[in-house]
């Protein structure tokens, strides 16, 4: 407590260096015991400080009652009121033993918070924020900076935590000599990792086929952006063939596109993007390409013929016995139709719902979200902390898809391609110029 203490009001000072008046909200827990202590060193270093204590003292856990004792000495003003004005505020109320969304005293206070423009620095996480999951209740706290102690927690990274956090700090407190001594992680945080190197002494056949399938009548689009994604993905060649007829015989925006019909595709040595706008006429071919296609992203309504097809699901379990690289991308009702669920019980729990996906098909999973999630049945879950709201609009995800696609056809395997991918895509939407606004199209052609 004494470390998380010092290191929370090193962090105050950092990112409001010309605060003269600190709000310190403390709750009954050890949370509020890291505030008290980093009441006395900013009190110590000058700051004109007070601690709201939502807790009788006498009835406080052992260390944050010695906090409360050396902040008394220190001359920091404690009661149970909010001050009337502050330049900084520290949420110290509760950290990540909460099981309550904050109710009275607690939540008039974050409600306090959350009205004020000044710097709002959580302790650990904002008040209110479920750690593992990132669900927000109706009063959560909204920090500009989180200082996370120990270790990160998933809830900073997805569903509602994006929005709470604010930029997110992080101090281990620890020895790295004892570093061997922390739990294994629950989720590990995406980062950038290059494409793999092309030889010089290389052609388009080194770089894999990809065949998109979907693109029916009036949803050509979809099937495009996809084609798109996967050729600025890097895919050797790129092939569209519509479920319901002819289709396009070519795009003038995108001549690198071939047009074939899917029956004269070999299927079995390419890379499969199987569903992005593939409409109903999709179902009647996913049978062959889930037992004929080694290396397959199943996507949109290739997802939404499965979840109704109980012969289409026992194919898709085979493929994870064959070790064939399967990914999926649904959105978060298309894994709720997948798993039976409706889609608020997949955003109370989005890491468990992927791992459950891709333990039930054993597949590697992309469930699509603020925080996209990566599973796959052998592996511990990834959270992408690239991208942000310009990607909530039509076509994304396609491209996604296709992208994912190139990088299976170039070689990686399904995991690997599902966590490279999903970066790289969220982090062109972060490198988007601003005030300029993102389209699927104009996405792909950034990668």
């Amino acid at each position: 407590m004494q470390a998380a203490g010092l290191a929370l009001a090193r962090l105050a000072l950092a990112v409001a260096p010309h605060a003269r008046s600190v709000w310190i909200a403390c709750g009954p827990g050890n949370n509020g015991g890291d505030g008290l202590e980093a009441a006395s060193h900013l009190q110590r270093w000058g700051k004109r400080v007070h601690c709201s204590l939502a807790a009788d003292p006498g009835r406080l856990p052992a260390d944050a009652a010695t906090a409360y004792q050396l902040a008394l000495q220190a001359g920091v003003s404690i009661s149970d009121a909010a001050p009337a004005t502050w330049d900084l505020c520290l949420d110290a109320l509760l950290g990540i033993g909460s099981s309550r969304a904050p109710e009275g005293l607690l939540a008039a206070w974050i409600t306090q918070m959350n009205a004020c423009a000044a710097v709002l620095l959580a302790v650990d996480i904002p008040s209110g924020l479920n750690a593992n999951t990132g669900v927000a209740p109706a009063v959560c706290v909204r920090a500009t900076h989180t200082l996370s102690l120990l270790t990160l927690k998933p809830g900073l990274f997805t569903a509602q935590g994006r929005d709470h956090v604010g930029q997110v700090w992080f101090d281990p407190l620890a020895d790295p000599a004892i570093a061997h001594e922390q739990p294994a992680p629950s989720a590990m945080l995406l980062g950038p990792v290059p494409w793999p190197a092309r030889p010089q002494a290389s052609h388009k056949g080194s770089y894999g086929d990809v065949a998109i399938v979907g693109g029916a009548s009036g949803m050509a689009g979809a099937a495009l952006l996809a084609g798109s994604g996967a050729l600025h993905g890097g895919a050797g060649r790129v092939f569209i063939a519509a479920p319901d007829g002819p289709g396009l015989d070519v795009d003038p925006q995108q001549p690198e596109l071939m047009f074939r019909p899917l029956a004269s595709l070999d299927t079995t040595a390419m890379t499969v993007v199987f569903g992005c706008g593939g409409g109903s006429a999709i179902a009647a071919h996913l049978g062959r390409i889930l037992s004929s296609s080694p290396r397959l992203v199943l996507d949109a309504d290739a997802l939404n013929a499965i979840a109704v097809d109980s012969q289409l699901q026992s194919l898709l379990e085979r493929r994870g016995r064959h070790k064939w690289a399967t990914v999926l991308t649904p959105h978060p009702l298309e894994a709720a139709r997948l798993l039976g669920l409706r889609t608020a019980q997949v955003q109370q729990d989005r890491l468990a719902a992927a791992q459950q996906l891709a333990q039930r098909f054993a597949c590697s999973v992309v469930l699509k979200g603020s925080g996209s999630i990566v599973a796959a049945h052998d592996q511990t879950c990834c959270i992408n902390p690239s991208g942000n709201a310009r990607l909530a609009t039509a076509g994304t995800g396609d491209v996604l898809a296709g992208l994912t696609g190139a990088a299976l056809a170039v070689g990686m395997d399904a995991f690997d391609a599902a966590c490279r991918s999903v970066w790289r895509h969220g982090h062109c939407a972060d490198q988007w110029p601003e005030g300029s606004t993102l389209t699927a199209a104009a996405l792909a052609r950034s990668l």
